[in-house]
């Protein structure tokens, strides 16, 4: 079974991390999030759910919204074989999302721990707006301790410079 929001939002506040919460229309694109003009959607940020060529590796990246995901810049850093996108398939089976609400919060819900998820590391000591597991919501909270609370559930987590 799969965190809801409900579930990610009662876990933040067990931990007591602090956050903010946005209700609002779905959404699937960037280009949809920044029309909704959110208050802090400068720091929403843009997740990819990857992997490498032999399926062996997967990935989620949470990047700065304006960053682009040069796969061959990611593959460098990660020290990873040939990168491309995971598919739905795959990200519904492994983290039980779906399109448009790809999450580092999705690794909750990872039992076999085989998502490693990189925090671009310029969100370092910054809020960061992520969805709860959903796309008709989003939640700001500071993305070390974002950081903090997937390592705490038993989840690999890194940060990248890209």
């Amino acid at each position: 079974m799969s965190l809801t929001k409900g579930n990610i939002i009662q876990l933040l506040e067990n931990e007591k991390i602090t956050y903010q919460i946005a209700e609002h229309e779905a959404i699937y694109t960037m280009a949809e999030s920044d029309a909704l003009k959110l208050p802090g959607r400068d720091t929403v940020a843009k997740n990819l759910f990857i992997r490498d060529d032999k399926k062996r590796q997967y990935f989620l990246l949470t990047l700065q919204k304006d960053k682009q995901a040069d796969l061959k810049e990611i593959q460098a850093c990660l020290d990873s074989r040939r990168l491309s996108l995971a598919s739905e398939a795959d990200l519904n089976s492994m983290l039980g999302l779906f399109k448009g609400a790809v999450t580092p919060l999705g690794v909750l819900n990872d039992i076999d721990h085989r998502v490693k998820v990189f925090i671009d590391a310029d969100f370092k000591d910054h809020m960061v707006g992520i969805h709860p597991n959903v796309n008709t919501a989003t939640i700001w909270l500071q993305a070390n301790d974002l950081f903090q609370f997937i390592e705490q559930h038993g989840h690999p987590v890194g940060w990248i410079k890209l």
